[in-house]
């Protein structure tokens, strides 16, 4: 059986950058069979899949159902449903819960108050151990199921607080792992390396070992954030923020022909748009489809400030490049060189002693 899983790890696709996007997650207990587009394809009501993707979308907030790990029979008689509401940003991440009767009352939410990481009180604190989410729809990848739901079986007997979950992006890299209230996801896990991911949320950090990125920032960002802890061997989970990304623009092909490309406006996701511009480059946080290869000149770059919580901050230069082995981006997919983002320079723009830079 040919597994997109299986051509991802013997191609030695990197992990770094792949993690899906989103601020804040809604997360729906929901029983029973899950289908490929489970908020409408499964015993939700279709109705309020709908209008849940619809509240969402454009808010920073991803809407996600979640099961505990079992035998999941095809039965309708659930009488409750737990929700999770979660924030990621670092430095202002909090979970808060409720059980509800009827799933309906997620509409009544204001998404973007909750995008931008204000819950208001609502529900209540959730103060348990961290939460583990596990991607085991199999009716999406078959490498979910595969590799996924015996991951997450295993957790829950080893007594983590695991869910399964519809769809955290990256079949190929199963089994996924997204660990709350960090939101920092993981790729190819193992029981062990689980485990370490989840020892390490409880005291605030983070594992880095098969470490996707932290779903708060887009895949550049994702990339960066994980390059400069690589350099520091900084763990601590809120340490690093990602303050700037800026989308650089192609540079002119010769003197001799000086067409200058039009800057594109800046994107809503923009994080700091007041910031110095570096030449040649404009402020955006870039919104295309990532998992798209794109080559030659138009192939886009990106330069990330992040900021340590001590003052000092880095610049880094991140390429989009698909230069790797042909491999699914999910199972039954064709076969294609897969997008990645390459970090080719870690630079210090604050003069510190131990402030180093790191280029390739």
């Amino acid at each position: 059986m040919s597994l997109c899983a299986t051509a991802s790890r013997e191609a030695a696709e990197p992990l770094a950058g792949t993690a899906a996007t989103a601020r804040t997650w809604l997360l729906v207990e929901q029983t029973g069979p899950w289908g490929a587009k489970a908020l409408t394809a499964s015993h939700l009501d279709p109705a309020l899949g709908r209008a849940l993707e619809a509240a969402a979308k454009g808010t920073g907030v991803r809407v996600a159902l979640i099961r505990r790990p079992g035998r999941h029979a095809d039965r309708r008689d659930a009488t409750r449903h737990r929700l999770f509401l979660a924030h990621t940003t670092p430095g202002r991440s909090w979970i808060r819960t409720t059980t509800v009767a009827d799933p309906q009352t997620a509409l009544g939410l204001d998404f973007a108050a909750l995008g931008a990481g204000e819950h208001g009180d609502l529900w209540e604190p959730y103060t348990g151990e961290p939460l583990v989410l596990v991607c085991t729809n199999g009716k999406r990848d078959r490498c979910c199921a595969l590799l996924g739901r015996p991951l997450a079986a295993d957790l829950a007997a080893a007594g983590t607080e695991v869910w399964e979950v519809t769809h955290i992006g990256g079949h190929r890299f199963a089994p996924t792992l997204f660990v709350l209230p960090y939101g920092y996801a993981y790729g190819r896990t193992s029981l062990s390396l689980a485990a370490d991911a989840v020892a390490a949320a409880r005291n605030g950090r983070i594992a880095l070992d098969h470490c996707r990125g932290r779903s708060t920032w887009d895949r550049p960002a994702q990339a960066a954030d994980l390059a400069v802890r690589e350099l520091l061997g900084e763990d601590r989970a809120d340490v690093l923020d990602v303050v700037h990304t800026d989308r650089l623009l192609p540079q002119p092909p010769s003197p001799q022909a000086p067409t200058r490309p039009q800057a594109p406006a800046p994107s809503p996701g923009s994080t700091s748009p007041q910031a110095p511009k570096p030449p040649h480059d404009t402020t955006s946080r870039d919104t295309a489809p990532h998992d798209t290869a794109v080559t030659g000149e138009e192939a886009p770059a990106w330069t990330v400030t992040v900021a340590h919580s001590d003052g000092r901050a880095w610049r880094v230069t991140v390429e989009q490049r698909a230069d790797g082995a042909p491999a699914p981006a999910s199972c039954g997919a064709p076969l294609d060189p897969p997008a990645r983002m390459a970090v080719t320079a870690v630079t210090a723009v604050t003069a510190t002693p131990d402030s180093t830079a790191l280029s390739g």
